[in-house]
């Protein structure tokens, strides 16, 4: 019988919504704010892909929310092999349960997470065991995350089943949340682990958009604003691309958070999600975002506050995705992604969207789930 490491991080993801930008020593101001844990249930959504050949494998994990509640939920096969003294879990947590699970000699490890998650199982584990993340933090620029729990479920499988044989060599990335809570995006490299590779499963690393692109964002900036309605609410995802928009209006920017607009004048800056369903209650609102550099995602990464309760309020129809042309061209015809925690809402988002690429420039492109 196979053996698969799950860890599971409980407080990934919780800064997101509330406009936190990540979790990290921040927890009991995301839960003040009205955070609720969500990694369990993406973990749920990925170990459910695997239901069908739970007897061919045993789950070895920690007790409680760190993976043994979520994996006897669902019947598998569980074995405990470490249990927190804290009530609250923490990085030392996952790195001791990463060592644990390297000295049991499990086939793969699973964990849940963000790339802090990410960084503390690389420091451990390295290139020693195969890995496989399922995405449930606020940052996710590290490779080794499959592009949603569902596919990191169905690759989970693929692999137990001897069907993902490439085993590839990926970066583990993160970045200081303190820095970044300032507006300061500093990237660093951790080390590498080793996945089982699928294209089509796993998401790419996070890359910055280069200066070489501030004059076709200051084209596209030109064309957004020339387009606004009067008496419309404008919600301003994060990123470089949309930063030239309020830029271009003169208006203080959240480069990694979400603002509002009304008139061409600023409302609020870095909402939280309960803040953006308030104000958008009762009046027309777009969205303008642009995808991230190298992933492509246009939700889901970074942009939680933007949930998919927003979004169903919002509609597709008012959604302005703005890109700059080299941009996209990175993506190498890759389609956009989505993942909003919520799989109907990406079904409705699928097909194709118009991109802003200039001052009178669109192209159509592909959205995925």
């Amino acid at each position: 019988m196979k053996k698969v490491g799950l860890i599971v991080n409980p407080i990934a993801g919780m800064g997101g919504s509330v406009g936190l930008k990540g979790t990290d020593n921040v927890v009991e101001e995301a839960v003040k704010r009205g955070a609720t844990a969500k990694s369990a249930f993406r973990c749920i959504e990925a170990l459910y892909e695997l239901i069908d050949i739970k007897d061919n494998f045993e789950i070895i994990t920690a007790s409680n929310d760190m993976g043994q509640a979520v994996s006897k939920s669902l019947g598998f096969n569980t074995k405990v092999i470490y249990t927190s003294e804290r009530l609250t879990t923490s990085s030392t947590d996952t790195i001791n349960l990463a060592r644990a699970l390297v000295e049991e000699k499990v086939d793969i490890i699973v964990f849940v997470g963000g790339d802090g998650t990410a960084r503390d199982v690389c420091s451990v584990v390295g290139e020693n065991v195969i890995c496989i993340g399922i995405p449930a933090g606020v940052k996710i620029h590290s490779a080794v995350y499959a592009q949603n729990p569902k596919k990191a479920g169905m690759l989970a499988k693929l692999f137990l089943e001897g069907k993902a044989t490439l085993i590839k060599e990926v970066e583990v990335l993160d970045i200081d949340e303190e820095e970044y809570r300032k507006g300061f995006v500093n990237t660093k490299l951790y080390g590498y682990l080793n996945i089982p590779f699928e294209r089509r499963l796993m998401q790419s690393k996070k890359s910055p958009s280069p200066q070489s692109e501030k004059s076709s964002q200051y084209e596209i900036a030109c064309a957004v604003v020339n387009n606004m309605e009067n008496n419309r609410y404008y919600l301003i995802g994060p990123g470089s691309t949309t930063k030239m928009v309020m830029e271009h209006l003169g208006l203080d920017n959240t480069l990694i958070g979400v603002d509002l607009i009304l008139n061409k004048q600023l409302v609020k800056n870095d909402l939280t999600e309960l803040e953006i369903l308030h104000y958008i209650e009762n009046i027309p609102t777009s969205l303008i975002i642009t995808p991230t550099g190298g992933q492509g995602f246009l939700l889901g990464r970074g942009n939680q506050q933007l949930s998919y309760n927003v979004i169903d309020k919002i509609g597709k129809e008012n959604i302005i995705v703005i890109a700059t042309k080299q941009k996209i061209a990175s993506l190498n015809f890759e389609p956009f992604l989505v993942d909003t925690g919520n799989q109907n809402t990406d079904k409705l988002l699928e097909g194709y969207i118009k991109v802003i690429t200039g001052l009178k420039e669109t192209v159509m492109y592909k959205v995925k789930s």
